[in-house]
């Protein structure tokens, strides 16, 4: 699909997820930047796993490894151009990152550790924290200490009954939370009616438990919380211009996927996509959506490879399906539109070179 006289036209960041790239050709994992037809304007490479990408004003890289790399080569990496490794952080970095206005990087990460409170034997914990580019750890945020607050918020309770078990499995008894944001909340409309969404607080996604939150950065509380019986696995929550969040609700329970736009102060769902059929949308895991400068949603349909925009009345205006994976990847975690302004940078020092 390519209709330019209502998409966004720019250029699209991803990656098929590397859960080993020693399978990959020549032991390399593959990075993308494609233009609106579809075509690689510039592809990175690099000797480990990877999974989300960003790219910055400068025209580097910032990417990191799977949550499940091997944690000697585990971590976040600034490359150029040319895939030479800037700079590095070394952590069991779990599937987000986020880099703040100070130039400080929140990342999440993963701690594995004996927690009775939550339920018996070996339990898989987020760990949020800032840190600078000098490698000083500015915060740090442990998930096993704010479960009680969200019992309070959202009446999930402790520790985890086998409900979970019956749901996702075994293995959610376990990675109990499975967070996959840990985004830094901007200025937004939202917060001047409610403290709780101040710009420098950070939204977070518990994938197992079907929630996302609201982490006060000065005093560590959980302070919102929403989602239990409404959303099913979800992925990267994000606020909007307007106040609102947008969500990538996977749905693997229900088999079939969904967008939604969320008032947080009133918990209601103000704007939903699904497809017709509806199970033909869908994605098990991973994915994400992005708004975009003209109003419409970049979707990433992760499972399939899919990745498309949409209309805010739900037209269909771009569409792309990778063909670039590969043996030893699966599907896009997520995937990021930019402007042609802030690609430049890039571009230039690929003409220079």
């Amino acid at each position: 699909m390519y209709r330019p006289e209502k998409f966004y036209g720019g250029y699209t960041l991803f990656c098929h997820t590397y859960e080993d790239p020693r399978v990959g050709p020549g032991g390399l994992a593959h990075m993308f930047l494609i233009d609106m037809r579809g075509d690689i304007v510039h592809e990175w490479t690099a000797k480990t796993a990877v999974q989300l990408l960003e790219l910055l004003p400068n025209g580097n890289l910032l990417y990191a490894t799977r949550d499940r790399s091997d944690i000697p080569r585990a971590g976040l990496r600034e490359i150029d151009p040319e895939s030479n490794v800037v700079w590095s952080f070394h952590c069991r970095i779990d599937h987000d990152f986020h880099v703040m206005d100070s130039g400080h990087l929140m990342i999440h990460c993963l701690m594995d550790k004996m927690v009775p409170g939550i339920g018996p034997e070996l339990k898989r914990c987020p760990y949020i924290v800032e840190v600078t580019r000098g490698k000083d750890l500015v915060w740090e945020w442990f998930g096993e200490e704010h479960t009680e607050e969200l019992t309070a918020l959202c009446g999930i309770e402790f520790p985890i009954s086998r409900h979970f078990e019956r749901r996702r499995g075994p293995a959610f008894l376990f990675d109990w939370a499975h967070n996959n944001t840990c985004e830094v909340l901007p200025d937004n409309p939202t917060a001047r009616r409610d403290p709780r969404f101040r710009r420098g607080n950070i939204i977070f996604s518990y994938r197992s438990l079907d929630v996302i939150g609201v982490i006060d950065r000065e005093t560590g509380e959980i302070v919102w919380a929403w989602g239990p019986g409404v959303l099913d696995g979800q992925h990267q929550p994000t606020m909007l211009p307007d106040g609102h969040i947008l969500i990538y609700d996977n749905g693997p329970l229900r088999g079939w996927s969904r967008v939604i736009q969320l008032n947080p102060l009133t918990g209601k769902i103000t704007w939903e996509y699904t497809s017709t059929p509806r199970e033909s949308f869908f994605s098990r895991a991973i994915s994400g959506a992005q708004l975009l400068p003209n109003g419409n949603t970049f979707i990433c349909e992760g499972g399939p490879g899919r990745l498309f925009e949409i209309t805010p009345e739900k037209e269909v205006v771009w569409e792309y399906r990778s063909p670039l994976r590969i043996k030893g990847t699966f599907g896009i975690y997520r995937a990021t539109r930019y402007s042609p302004e802030f690609v430049r940078p890039l571009l230039e020092r690929r003409k220079q070179d």
